[in-house]
């Protein structure tokens, strides 16, 4: 059985619906795309690495990762920490705006809980994937162990996949934030990056020109996003365009990426070639943002990915 593991942080999710009324949910963009692939690809085994608190919806998040069937055995629980939260509203072109609760998340201690012996267990795994987000959220004084367990899980075998997913207010500056992605750019076999993701820390402003930032780093597989443009990947060096066919009836674009995240690399575990897997993860990406808040109900989800044959 192929496997793979998500290291990040999930957090409450809560969405206005109509005046004065929040729905409550759980979200992040790791736990997204964990959920996405899980669902797509049952057969793989598909595990969240994070750090929730005691509390009560503590205990309903590890619940929620349960019924969508990911595994939560390196879901930890700290005594005095909690979930963060975050408030989301969205446009009329549902484009997102949020309010973060984070500063006492349990997420940012996750990293204490890997063990020698648990990278010993991760080291049989098939992936190992991390976002900026995941890096921001770890705190400053963990990166040096969290880039051993990297090296070491490299070392072993797993293919190391890195999203950039740029949240400049996570982080304290520009350089700090570049130095801690020149790591994972330099670790990674597979990244998956946004163009705006790059045009602001490295004034890249076309997939072109990221592919060509990218060039001097040993990554096998890049695949590029340009929002409801096109895709753009790159394996060795074969190049390739993949069009996109764009949606119309756009709610809210929250977990396009993740969902993208999730498929794509669902299909590539399961064997499936690049544009193939591209192709899944737009439509999943493309179901998402027609349903309001980062996950779509699963019916609704399950039905639009039937038209591929999953």
């Amino acid at each position: 059985m192929k496997n793979i593991y998500f290291i990040g942080e999930c957090m409450i999710e809560l969405r206005a619906t109509v005046p004065s009324t929040l729905h409550q949910s759980f979200a992040g963009d790791v736990y997204n795309s964990a959920v996405y692939l899980k669902r797509c690809f049952p057969q793989i085994s598909t595990s969240v690495i994070t750090a929730l608190g005691e509390d009560n919806l503590s205990k309903k998040m590890r619940e929620r990762f349960a019924s969508e069937q990911l595994n939560t055995d390196y879901v930890f629980a700290h005594n005095s920490k909690v979930p963060g939260m975050y408030y989301i509203e969205t446009d009329e072109q549902g484009e997102r705006s949020f309010i973060y609760w984070r500063d006492d998340s349990a997420a940012k201690k996750v990293v204490e809980f890997i063990s020698p012996g648990l990278v010993k267990q991760l080291s049989s795994g098939d992936m190992f994937f991390f976002s900026g987000i995941s890096l921001a959220v770890i705190e400053e004084q963990a990166r040096a162990q969290f880039w051993d367990i990297v090296k070491q899980l490299k070392a072993a075998g797993v293919k190391i996949v890195f999203d950039p997913n740029y949240r400049a207010r996570l982080w304290d500056n520009v350089e700090q934030t570049k130095a801690q992605y020149h790591s994972a750019f330099s670790l990674a076999d597979i990244t998956l990056p946004g163009v705006e993701d790059l045009e602001t820390l490295y004034n890249v402003q076309s997939v072109e020109a990221v592919i060509d930032y990218l060039a001097p780093y040993n990554i096998n597989e890049i695949i590029v996003k340009n929002g409801p443009d096109s895709v753009i990947t790159k394996e060795a060096n074969t190049v390739q365009s993949h069009s996109i066919t764009p949606v119309k009836n756009v709610v809210d674009t929250t977990s396009a990426g993740d969902a993208f995240n999730g498929v794509y690399l669902g299909a590539r575990l399961d064997g499936r070639p690049i544009s193939e897997a591209v192709k899944l993860g737009a439509q999943a990406a493309g179901a998402v943002i027609q349903q309001p808040g980062a996950i779509a109900p699963k019916d609704v989800f399950q039905q639009a990915m039937a038209k591929s044959g999953l």
